[in-house]
């Protein structure tokens, strides 16, 4: 039998190692048999060499049973989750699970933190006041099957492998690997015990994959790998060029996906909601098609049984439901400095890592995991692209609690903004939706 040390450089020579190696090697740096210097060792190999589809389901599977599965078999419905690889202003989840709950499919959602320029759920999630995002397994299933969603981050038991893999990705330069990202993302989510998956991959300038082919093999990778486990999986290509919606931050993005269950939000979040979660409801095998399941998502909406479902699900983690109706109650900054434009013209571009960046260093993101966040701080955007604008125009307004501190944060933002004199808004506005990648 190969010693760890000869599996690791096999791996660097670009063989293809067997599944009982790849779980050996997990095994054992669990138990701390393999050192974290050899494991990241390991991911440099697999950066710089890649993994077959069958490796990288072996490792897949390896780090979802270094920990527990959730049982939610006495959950009635069918059990659907959504992922997305992180953006800017992507406040999806929280109107996207409630709606879907809404239309009959159960989702249980176990999301994550902010880190760099991107935005993360739960920190969106605990600007509401009381809101407990850290449940145990059977309150989670008890909240999934009465409410029908329940949203947490995830707990030490679930995939630990990949907490402490993750860890050595993010100071060794290995972040990017496709197969190391498939693994991180789906043992976690195939942990949640659910039936259905669909990923919401970013592509553009907010994203970690910047091209639509580095983000198409990542969404063929994860829906190859989910299929292999037996689960139901497809993946949409969104734009993240520019930030989705209005808001960047975590209070007034948790306001904007409220704005959407009562009918408002801006177009492109609107659409975004719309077209995962239609995703979504065909897979949980309540609609036929995708328009059957918008117009399912729409009805929702205009009943109120979305809102009506948020509110529950924010009473059983311990919230403030009177958020849902009154979005005034949330963590409100003391002071919205205005972001004026220098020059009339077209806006063609809105930078979103800029503006994500911008946003951490005000103090709505991290840069550490230990990090905490300003939950009232944060920029709203006041015109999108493809739109006039006139000298002097508002193109943002700032969240902030001092004047002072919207100075530097404003030249940014303003920078953010590509401002053509001479262009025209005959164009039409790009599509959120740039792809898709099914089983079928």
């Amino acid at each position: 039998m190969a010693t760890l040390v000869e599996l690791i450089a096999a791996k660097r020579d670009g063989a293809e190692l067997r599944d009982e190696d790849i779980a050996r090697l997990i095994e054992a740096h669990g138990t701390g048999d393999l050192a974290d210097y050899q494991m990241s060792a390991l991911c440099m190999a697999i950066y710089f060499q890649g993994m077959s589809a069958s490796e990288t389901a072996a490792l897949t599977m390896a780090m979802l049973h270094s920990g527990e599965v959730i049982d939610l078999s006495g959950v009635p419905r069918v059990k659907v989750d959504k992922h997305s690889t992180g953006g800017v202003g992507d406040k999806v989840s929280l109107c996207l699970a409630p709606l879907v709950a809404a239309c009959g499919v159960a989702v249980p959602m176990i999301s994550g933190r902010g880190l760099g320029h991107t935005g993360g759920t739960l920190d969106k999630l605990e600007a509401i006041a009381g809101f407990n995002v850290s449940q145990d397994m059977a309150s989670f299933a008890r909240i999934v099957s009465e409410v029908g969603v329940c949203m947490i981050g995830q707990t030490g038991k679930l995939a630990p492998a990949d907490k402490r893999i993750y860890a050595l990705r993010d100071v060794t330069a290995t972040v990017e690997a496709i197969p190391l990202i498939v693994a991180s993302i789906l043992s976690k989510k195939l942990a949640e015990g659910i039936d259905g998956l669909v990923l919401d991959v970013k592509v553009g300038r907010g994203a970690f994959m910047k091209t639509v082919p580095q983000a198409r093999e990542l969404a063929e990778a994860l829906v190859r790998v989910g299929e292999a486990a037996g689960k139901k999986v497809s993946a949409l290509l969104t734009d993240m060029e520019a930030p989705l919606g209005r808001c960047i931050g975590n209070a007034i993005e948790t306001r904007e996906a409220i704005e959407v269950l009562h009918g408002e939000g801006a177009s492109d979040l609107v659409a975004c909601t719309l077209a995962l979660g239609s995703e979504m409801l065909v897979l949980g095998g309540v609609a036929a098609t995708a328009e059957e399941g918008t117009e399912q998502l729409r009805d929702a909406v205009t009943s109120g049984r979305g809102a009506e479902v948020f509110e529950r699900m924010i009473e059983a983690q311990g919230g403030d439901p009177m958020v849902v109706g009154d979005p005034s109650r949330l963590p409100q900054a003391e002071q919205v400095v205005e972001v004026l434009s220098d020059q009339a013209g077209v806006v063609t571009a809105i930078d979103a890592l800029e503006m994500g960046l911008t946003s951490v260093a005000m103090g709505a993101g991290r840069t550490r995991a230990d990090q905490a966040v300003d939950h009232a701080v944060g920029i709203e955007l006041c015109c999108e692209r493809n739109e006039q604008v006139e000298a002097g125009q508002p193109l943002a307004m700032l969240h902030v609690h001092d004047p002072i501190d919207a100075e530097k944060p404003a030249l940014r933002v303003r920078q953010a903004f590509t401002i053509d004199p001479e262009a025209s808004t005959s164009q039409a506005a790009p599509p959120i939706v740039i792809g898709e990648v099914s089983t079928a």
